[in-house]
């Protein structure tokens, strides 16, 4: 793959302002600090400004504000860092593969699989699977009965996918991922234990989806599972059944959703945040890290839970309860002190 590009073709595809030497030639991306004379930098965060002054980069994405002030070459755009975002693509390592099904994957003959598909070793595509131009499937990766992946998917090793599971097009998901296992539900029976619910519902993801290495999205009892257009999961994040994510929403590792809620559009989900089940979080908010949601959010916004220290669980919830009270105490006793 070409990675040595002319400046004035960046700037072309970023739609940027160019100022400099529109022919520098451009073959990586780095860090200011440590880039060299044939790398594209960028400056995102003000605080890191200082080190302009020594950056030795090829050229530098910045705002007018800041590039007025740099003698070097370099890309003027509103948002530099989504312009980095934008061309890392252009310097991708990642090894690509040509369509092919390798001699060691296991077909049934009654899948649909577009021609320019890659599916590589030990592969298993199971019967009623359709899968869509320009897709792409790593080593030992599963997918079941009946499911279907639009196109331009990229499926990493060792992903497993059941049954019945509908993903829409440009998908990508991380090694050990799993999508569509058994939603977790039983019902008590006394002295039998427990009688396993069967998970009669499916999974759908929809379109420009980033599933990151170990989630676990559960198929739904009934209905589906949902995940909408543009959702980026990170890491190691568990949708338990019947979970609805909304389109743009955005989470970080560590996120567990309980069965049954519903989150909106546009939320973001910061590490190790969560909500229990059958709840509902509107549209546009915003967890903190380690936030629980116990019940509805209704209001656009940033909610936090804070990190009231670990105690038995009655005295726990005692702590809590007046952790809420504050605010309204505070204010009591201010009105009091001015009294006196």
């Amino acid at each position: 793959m070409n990675r040595d590009y002319s400046l004035s073709e960046i700037a072309t595809y970023l739609e940027a302002e160019l100022r400099g030497n529109s022919e520098a030639r451009i073959t990586g991306l780095s860090s200011l600090s440590s880039a060299t004379g044939g790398d594209l930098s960028f400056l995102s965060n003000a605080k890191y400004v200082d080190q302009l002054t020594n950056c030795q980069a090829g050229a530098v994405m910045l705002v007018a504000e800041q590039a007025s002030n740099y003698a070097g070459n370099c890309l003027v755009l509103d948002n530099p860092y989504a312009g980095y975002a934008k061309i890392s693509a252009w310097f991708d390592t990642a090894p690509e593969h040509s369509p092919e099904v390798h001699p060691s994957a296991v077909v049934d003959t009654t899948a649909v699989i577009a021609g320019d598909t890659y599916i590589g070793p030990n592969v298993v595509i199971e019967a009623g699977v359709r899968i869509g131009a320009g897709c792409s499937l790593a080593a030992n990766s599963f997918v079941g009965a009946r499911s279907a992946l639009g196109e331009g998917c990229s499926i990493g090793p060792n992903v497993t996918i059941y049954h019945d599971v509908v993903i829409g097009s440009h998908v990508r998901i991380h090694s050990g991922t799993v999508i569509g296992s058994d939603g977790f539900g039983f019902a008590p029976a006394g002295s039998d234990g427990w009688h396993k619910i069967h998970q009669l519902g499916g999974v759908e993801i929809g379109n420009k989806v980033e599933i990151g290495a170990c989630c676990a999205i559960d198929r739904g009892a009934i209905d589906d599972t949902i995940i909408g257009d543009n959702v980026i999961l990170d890491n190691h994040i568990h949708l338990a059944h019947n979970v609805i994510v909304g389109d743009n929403t955005a989470m970080a590792a560590g996120v567990i959703i309980a069965g049954s809620s519903t989150i909106g559009r546009n939320c973001t989900f910061a590490g190790a945040s969560g909500a229990i089940g059958h709840l509902s979080i509107c549209d546009n908010v915003h967890l903190t890290v380690c936030t629980l949601v116990t019940k509805n959010i209704t209001e656009p916004g940033s909610y936090s839970s804070g990190m009231i220290p670990t105690a038995p669980s009655l005295a726990w919830k005692k702590n809590a309860l007046r952790f809420g009270q504050l605010d309204v105490m505070a204010r009591r006793l201010k009105t009091l002190e001015k009294k006196s």
